[in-house]
C-alpha cells in the first residue's frame, strides 16, 4: 500500500550534505534519522514516539555500532522494527549513496506503470477451471484514482478478468503470492462481490484524519453477490492483498483457504534518510467495521487451514461442492461432479503390475504405461494421463478432465475393451487388439 510519506519526507531535512562511501557507513547518524522519521510520520504519534525512543536507547547503547556495512545496517534496523509493524523496512542503494547519484525514492512513474502493464496489473492468470470454477491468480492490486478511473488500464484489467469469468458458478481468487498494492483496487474488486452501500470497508486512521477503502466508483460489470467465493492466502500474502481477504472474510462473503497471511496491515510508503538509505513507514492503520480491529501481526484468519502446496486443490474441491449444493442444471451438475471426482483422485495410483493389464492397442487408441501411470494416445494427439477412480474406471488428466475411460473385461477377467466417454454423453468404444 502507498501513502504520501515520500512527499512528506521532503520536509524532514534529514539528508546529509555528504554521503558516506559505498562500502562503510557511520551507523549512529542513520539510526537517529530513522528514529526521527518514525517519530514524525508513523500513523500514531504516541506509538511512533515509543518506537523512536526504543531506537534511540538502542543507538545510545551502541547496539548498531558494529553494522558499518550499509546493507547490514539496513537489515539490522528492519529486524529491530518489524516486530512493531510488519511494514517497516529499511533499504540502502549504492547509487543513491554516490555523490551526484539519483536520490532515493519511488521509481519513475512511467517505469512503474510499464512494470504494472507487464504484470497484467496483478491479474497474472485468469481461467475457467473444469466444472464451472473461475480462477484468478492475483499477484497485486494495481492503483487507480478518481481522476483516471474512466481510462485506467488497471480498472480495465479488473473488469476484463471478471468478464471472462461471467459464466463461473464459483470463483477462486488465489492470493498466495500477492504481496500488496493499492487500497483503491481492494475496494473496487471487493465491490464486485458485495451489494452497493455495504458497510464492510476498512477505515484508515492517520495523523491527517480518516479515509475509507470503500470503492469510489462502481464496477462496470455485473456484481457477483451470490457466487460462492474462495480466497487462498499464505504467509506471502501481505498488505492490500490481506485487506481484500480480511474484508470479505469478516463480511462472511468469502471462505478463506490456506495459511494465515503475513500480518502487515498498516499502509505507508518509502521516504529518504541519509547516505543512500530509505525507509518504509506506515502512515495509516485500518479498522474493520465488523471486527473493530485489523490483521496486523496476526494475519488474516483462515476458515479452512491447509498446507500452501495443497491449498488450490482444496479450494477447487470446496468450489465444486458449493456448485453441486446450489441446484445446478443437470448438465452443470454432471460437469461439476466429474471435475470433483477428478480433483479428489489426484495423486491416486495403482501398482505397475495392475496397470500393465490395461496397456495395449485398442484400434484407434493406445494405452501405454509410462512412469507408473497410464497414458491414452490417439493418432498424433498428445497423450492424456489417466487417474484411477476405481473398478476399471479412470479420469482423464487436467487437460481434459471432463472425459472418462472405462475398461471392460471378458469372462476370464482379462481386459478386452475400453470406452472413452465425454461428459456430454458421447461414447467411443474400442476392442483391445
Amino acid at each position: 500500500m502507498k501513502s504520501n510519506f515520500y512527499a512528506a519526507a521532503a520536509m524532514l531535512c534529514l539528508m546529509a550534505s555528504a554521503p558516506a562511501s559505498a562500502q562503510t557507513v557511520s551507523p549512529r547518524p542513520v539510526v537517529e534519522d530513522a528514529a526521527q522519521a518514525v517519530s514524525d510520520h508513523y500513523w500514531s504519534e504516541e506509538i511512533g514516539a515509543n518506537i523512536a525512543a526504543d531506537l534511540r536507547r538502542a543507538n545510545e547503547a551502541g547496539e548498531f555500532d558494529r553494522y558499518t556495512y550499509p546493507r547490514d545496517l539496513a537489515a539490522a534496523l528492519t529486524a529491530r522494527l518489524q516486530p512493531r509493524d510488519a511494514h517497516f523496512r529499511v533499504q540502502w542503494s549504492a547509487e543513491a549513496a554516490t555523490p551526484g547519484g539519483p536520490p532515493p525514492g519511488p521509481p519513475n512513474r512511467a517505469e512503474a506503470e510499464a512494470a504494472a502493464a507487464r504484470g497484467a496489473y496483478g491479474f497474472a492468470r485468469v481461467e475457467m477451471l473444469p466444472g464451472g470454477v473461475g480462477y484468478i491468480d492475483l499477484r497485486g492490486f494495481s492503483n487507480f484514482s478518481p481522476g483516471d478511473a474512466e481510462t485506467s488500464p488497471a480498472r480495465r484489467a479488473a473488469d476484463a478478468a471478471m468478464s471472462l469469468l461471467a459464466g463461473a458458478s464459483a470463483i477462486i481468487i488465489d492470493e498466495s503470492d500477492c504481496p500488496g498494492g493499492s487500497p483503491a483496487m481492494v475496494g473496487y474488486l471487493s465491490a464486485y462481490f458485495t451489494p452497493p452501500g455495504a458497510d464492510i470497508f476498512n477505515t484508515f486512521r492517520s495523523r491527517r484524519g480518516e479515509s475509507s477503502e470503500r470503492n469510489f466508483v462502481d464496477p462496470r460489470g455485473e456484481r457477483r453477490l451470490d457466487t460462492p467465493l474462495f480466497i487462498i492466502t499464505s504467509g506471502r500474502t501481505g498488505s492490500a492483498c490481506e485487506a481484500f481477504a480480511y474484508t470479505l472474510g469478516a463480511a462472511d462473503r468469502a471462505t478463506i483457504v490456506g495459511q494465515r497471511s503475513g500480518g502487515a496491515a498498516n499502509p505507508g510508503g518509502m521516504g529518504p534518510l541519509r547516505d543512500g538509505f530509505t525507509m518504509f513507514i506506515s502512515g495509516g492503520s485500518p479498522v474493520n467495521p465488523i471486527t473493530g480491529r485489523n490483521w496486523e501481526g496476526d494475519g488474516v484468519p483462515v476458515d479452512v487451514e491447509v498446507a500452501s502446496a495443497d491449498a488450490l486443490r482444496r479450494a477447487r474441491v470446496l468450489a465444486l461442492e458449493a456448485i453441486l449444493a446450489g441446484s445446478p442444471s443437470e448438465a452443470a451438475a454432471r460437469e461439476a461432479q466429474w471435475a470433483l471426482d477428478a480433483v479428489n483422485a489426484e495423486g491416486a495410483a495403482l501398482p505397475a503390475r495392475t496397470l500393465q493389464q490395461y496397456a495395449g492397442d485398442y484400434g484407434a487408441r493406445r494405452i501405454a504405461l509410462e512412469n507408473g501411470r497410464l497414458v491414452l494416445y490417439r493418432d498424433r494427439r498428445p497423450g492424456l494421463t489417466l487417474t484411477p477412480l476405481g473398478n476399471d474406471l479412470f479420469a482423464v488428466d487436467y487437460a481434459a478432465p471432463l472425459q472418462r475411460v472405462r475398461f471392460e473385461r471378458d469372462s476370464r477377467g482379462r481386459v478386452s475393451a475400453l470406452t472413452q466417454t465425454l461428459v456430454s454423453g458421447e461414447e467411443f468404444r474400442n476392442l483391445k487388439q
